[in-house]
């Protein structure tokens, strides 16, 4: 458990979000004793300074420095006001890519980031800095919402599909909530679509699944409570999210994982819809982190 997070990376855009966001990343560093990184990324004006004149090109890096100098001052002012220790850095360029970037050569262990509202233009054509992140890092991201009080991780929700990935999954949550002392609830949820099925059949498939999920191996020595659940939704997503509102979950910890390179270009992984419709803390693992 001491080397499972090393060091946390959490990138800031000044919004009400992101300051969110270090409050948990934080609390995440506290309680696994890990460094925290702060990150700002600028734009990058390079490409704009090819057709200027020598005078302008002058002026505009001057003012690209004054503006790294002064987020870091920023950067610092906050660290005194908040009490919570951390490195500055700040960047050039696009916001994803760097962040990304700069958590491999940090060997960042997480990434934070505050998730903002979009409009469902940007959510169906662009997407978002969040969804670009997700879709790119290797090593896990830690995404919140703009939410009131202290951050409380006492019943963190662990939906699973069957799939190659659960374990990884498991292996992760299980981490975490030994961490925080939390409680683990195992979920699969019961896609209907716009089928209709009797009764009869519907609790025949409840069952079938629930004992799918206890059979499971259990953790030797386990200390932690771990419960299982199934729940009938129209979709993966929804149902997660309302569950996971329901039963008031702290932490959803699930994969990106999806079937095919096509599916997530057109539909976006299960964990992206419900990074969109959820106000609870997601904690995506990505299809390529490793098992340990």
């Amino acid at each position: 458990m001491s080397d499972f997070l090393k060091k946390i990376l959490w990138a800031t855009d000044f919004s009400d979000e992101a300051q969110e966001a270090l409050i948990y990343a934080n609390a995440f560093a506290e309680t696994f004793k890990a460094d925290l990184l702060a990150l700002h990324v600028i734009p990058d004006f390079s490409p704009a300074l090819y057709n200027v004149a020598t005078a302008i090109k002058g002026e505009l890096v001057q003012k690209v420095d004054f503006l790294k100098t002064d987020i870091t001052k920023r950067l610092n002012t906050l660290k005194r006001k908040k009490g919570i220790s951390f490195k500055v850095l700040v960047k050039e360029g696009t916001a994803a890519k760097v962040i990304v970037e700069t958590a491999q050569n940090e060997k960042a262990d997480l990434i934070v980031i505050g998730k903002r509202g979009e409009s469902a233009i940007e959510k169906l054509f662009l997407g978002s800095v969040a969804n670009h992140i997700l879709r790119s890092s290797s090593v896990p991201v830690l995404v919140t919402k703009k939410k009131k009080g202290k951050p409380r991780f006492k019943n963190i929700l662990v939906p699973t599909d069957f799939s190659e990935q659960e374990e990884i999954e498991r292996d992760y949550a299980w981490k975490v909530a030994k961490g925080f002392d939390a409680d683990l609830t195992l979920l699969h949820v019961l896609e209907l679509h716009d089928y209709e099925f009797s009764p009869k059949v519907l609790d025949e498939m409840f069952d079938s699944v629930l004992k799918r999920l206890k059979r499971r191996k259990k953790r030797e020595k386990e200390d932690i409570k771990v419960s299982e659940d199934v729940y009938r939704a129209i979709n993966a997503a929804i149902g997660i999210v309302d569950y996971a509102e329901t039963h008031k979950m702290d932490l959803i910890v699930m994969s990106t994982y999806v079937h095919s390179k096509l599916e997530r270009f057109f539909l976006g992984s299960t964990a992206e819809k419900v990074i969109s419709y959820s106000h609870i803390p997601i904690l995506a693992i990505p299809p390529s982190y490793p098992s340990k």
